[in-house]
């Protein structure tokens, strides 16, 4: 598969947000799922404290104290147990994504699954490794092609579908009698509220064993440290070493700074859950509002976006709401089934929030 990569989808968004920051009450945003609320008072403390005096290099692997915080957050959070020395920190989950198959040195002829509906990076993760890949529910037969890496997503970019543990289970089942690493992008997984969203190495899960398994996330969205660019992996520990093998290789260090700020936000659950009630509190507020106006939300049951259509091609619900001064993504962004659909991001002050809710009410 080639290596040529495709147009930065939001690029084709500019006529669109043109036309939404025309409208008299300012645009509203929803676009993009970056964050907006502000960070932690205490973890702006631990990125100017000690850390950001050191001259050094920073360690790839990130200290011990680190690894550890990261580790008692999965503990409490998400009833996940992994050991401290297979936890690597990364430049943010994007970038994990992208190059994870590059990392795990796959290459021509060999095949990544992602999902039907996904996150762009899963594909541009491939194409930079030369490798070729497919949109594809996970379990699906692929007659007598073994994939090297399968893609899950739970909650969903963009859906906010929650894949239950029963169905994460077969998956890992499916993958490992292939022989197959699991790649379980968790991201969204603090925003999962009373669903029943589950990491790929919860016991219900992974039978206890990490055996072919990573888990991604990211504190972009539960810390809002997106500008950070916090991120780490953690999962099967030789993958992990062989990650880490080859990011000391190619310099790939989380600054030392934001290793105490990533530090600092794994201790504390506080911030995370107040957080998670933001987004919660701007999706009742978004998605009547939605329905007012004349679509239809599917899925969505977490995570930070609303999944939604109108029955049209999304470019044209695109051009609607952006004459309402309201920006959103048109579901082809993740692939050909979403191109009846858009996905709407809670990433918006809650006064731009009511502001979107108002004017769909008035459509």
């Amino acid at each position: 598969m080639s290596r040529t990569l495709p147009d930065f989808p939001w690029d084709s968004l500019a006529p669109d947000a043109a036309i939404a920051r025309a409208h008299p009450d300012g645009i509203v945003d929803l676009s993009v799922g970056t964050p907006v609320d502000p960070v932690s008072d205490f973890v702006r403390a631990a990125l100017a404290g000690p850390a950001a005096a050191e001259p050094g290099y920073p360690t790839t692997h990130g200290p011990a104290s680190l690894r550890e915080a990261i580790a008692g957050a999965l503990r409490r959070r998400f009833g996940v147990v992994t050991d401290p020395a297979a936890v690597l920190p990364t430049i943010g989950s994007k970038e994990l994504v992208a190059w994870l198959p590059t990392l795990l040195g796959l290459g021509a002829g060999d095949l990544v699954v992602i999902p039907e509906l996904a996150y762009p990076t899963y594909e541009v993760g491939a194409r930079l490794a030369g490798a070729e890949w497919v949109r594809a529910d996970s379990t699906v037969a692929l007659g007598p092609r073994r994939p090297r890496l399968v893609w899950l997503n739970s909650p969903s970019n963009p859906t906010g579908r929650v894949l239950p543990a029963a169905h994460l289970r077969k998956v890992v089942d499916w993958a490992r009698e292939r022989g197959a690493v699991v790649a379980s992008d968790e991201c969204y997984l603090s925003l999962a509220g009373g669903t029943d969203a589950v990491s790929v190495l919860h016991p219900d899960v992974c039978g206890g064993s990490a055996e072919g398994l990573l888990a991604v996330h990211s504190m972009s969205k539960s810390s809002n440290l997106a500008g950070y660019r916090a991120g780490f992996v953690t999962g099967e520990p030789a993958l992990v070493a062989s990650l880490l093998e080859v990011r000391k290789h190619a310099g790939m260090m989380v600054p030392r700074p934001v290793q105490a700020a990533m530090q600092a936000a794994a201790s504390d659950d506080t911030h995370v859950a107040e957080q998670a009630a933001v987004y919660a509190r701007r999706r009742a507020v978004l998605w009547p509002a939605l329905e007012a106006a004349g679509l239809t939300i599917e899925h969505s049951e977490a995570g930070l976006y609303l999944w939604a259509t109108a029955g049209r091609p999304s470019r044209l619900t695109v051009r609607d709401l952006a004459t309402q001064g309201v920006l959103v993504a048109p579901g082809d962004f993740y692939g050909p089934a979403g191109a009846r659909h858009v996905r709407v991001a809670l990433t918006a002050s809650d006064e731009r929030i009511a502001s979107a809710a108002a004017r769909l009410r008035r459509a």
